[in-house]
Order: structure tokens, then sequence, then C-alpha cells
């Protein structure tokens, strides 16, 4: 199981240079939380029955792609792909398997892109491809996905139709909100533009002239130094 956090251990210190990255650089992160679990041995083995795999460790190793997972909460839709794109776009990241439920969401109302990745790790005897399942996903996305596991936890999976229904339904408002608050972030960048003259996409202005008195001491001063540079 070491290999796994060692894993989730590499993402995570990917995720964080992104952070500060681009923190740094356009005064912005695009990434609200991160979270990150091990399955736990119990939790595998009803896996491994449920599927019907063989329980051999190569076998639980190919077949149990969710054994190490991270979860990277964004603020809004296109950050969640814009921080896919960043993290599979890393040399010694290996994209196995990428599923858009956000532009294709689950029958339930389910939205988070899903992505299966194979990162090395350097173990004292060699290097380890280890499998680890990402999951992104905005704030609204998030809070609606909870709310659902907690209430097919708490029915252990025989939810009450009504129950469904209001389920999809509020996937549904979820859904919307995502949608304002994109086009509310997008009106306020806009704003921000026009308010800065500078931004990130202005030429760098040009520093007013000196006034003329001010010049005249400069090369005053210059005269009397004779070579020496002010």
């Amino acid at each position: 199981m070491m290999q796994y956090q060692f894993a989730i251990d590499e993402v995570l210190t990917k995720i964080s240079i992104l952070q500060d990255e681009f923190t740094h650089l356009h005064s912005y992160n695009p990434i609200e939380h991160v979270n990150s679990r091990v399955k736990t041995p119990e939790s595998i083995i009803e896996k491994v029955s449920r599927k019907g795999c063989d329980p051999s460790f190569e076998a639980i190793r190919s077949t149990i792609t969710d054994i190490a997972g991270v979860r990277i909460t964004c603020s809004f839709i296109a950050d969640t792909y814009r921080v896919l794109e960043m993290l599979t776009a890393q040399s010694d990241i290996t994209v196995r398997e990428i599923k858009d439920y956000i532009a294709e969401p689950k029958s339930n109302g389910y939205k988070s892109l899903h992505a299966i990745i194979e990162i090395p790790v350097f173990m004292s005897n060699g290097v380890v491809p280890v499998l680890v399942e990402l999951q992104i996903r905005t704030i609204a996305m998030d809070f609606w996905a909870s709310l659902e596991h907690k209430i097919y936890y708490k029915y252990s999976g025989e939810v009450p139709d009504h129950l469904v229904s209001t389920l999809t339904e509020t996937a549904q408002i979820a859904s919307q909100l995502d949608r304002r608050m994109e086009d509310l972030h997008a009106e306020v960048r806009a704003l921000d533009s026009e308010t800065d003259p500078w931004g990130d996409d202005s030429p760098t202005p040009t520093e007013p002239p000196l006034p003329e008195a001010i010049v005249t001491q400069l090369q005053d001063l210059r005269r009397r130094g004779g070579t020496q540079q002010v």
C-alpha cells in the first residue's frame, strides 16, 4: 500500500507546484480544495469480490484502478479542464483513461472529470508504475456528489424514488449555478481588464517625460562629474 501513498504524494506535489505557479504568474488559483485517499484493505477486498477479480496482487493492480485517489475541487467549469490539461501534459504522467461526466453527465445527474493516470514511483529497488484516479469537479458538483453519496449510504443503495427524483432536480440546479457563476466570473474579468489598462494582455506603458528643470539639474551634475555616470 506504500506505493499508492507515494504515488498520491507525487501527484499532490505536482498540484501544489501548479497552484503556487498560477498564483505567482496570474494572481489567481484555479484550485479550491484537494483531497486524497488510499482505499482500505476492506474496501479493496469488497471491490475485488464485486468485480469477480482474480485475488492476485498483479490482477488487483491492473483491475482496481482507484486504489489511490485524488480529488481536486475548482471554482469554475473551465478551471476543471485547465487543471486536467496541465497535469496530464507532464511528461512523467501517462493517461490511461479519461471520462468526461461534465460534458456527458451520468443518468442521476452526476458531473465530474475522471482520469486514470499512471505515475512512476521511485523505490529503492527500482521504478514502480502506479495508477491514480483523478476526480476534478466544481464546488457545486462536489457539494451535490457529497450529498448524493450520503443519501445512498444511508439507504444502503435502496433510495426512495422521490429522493432520487429530487437529487436529479438538484443536479440540474447545481449545473445552472455553475453556468451562472462562470458567466459572472467572465464578466468580472472583463471589467478588470477595462479598469486596469496595463493588464497582462496590454502593452507596457511608457514612462512620462521628466520635467525640464530636473533634466537640466541632471545634465549639470553629469558635466560636473565628467565621465562619472549618475
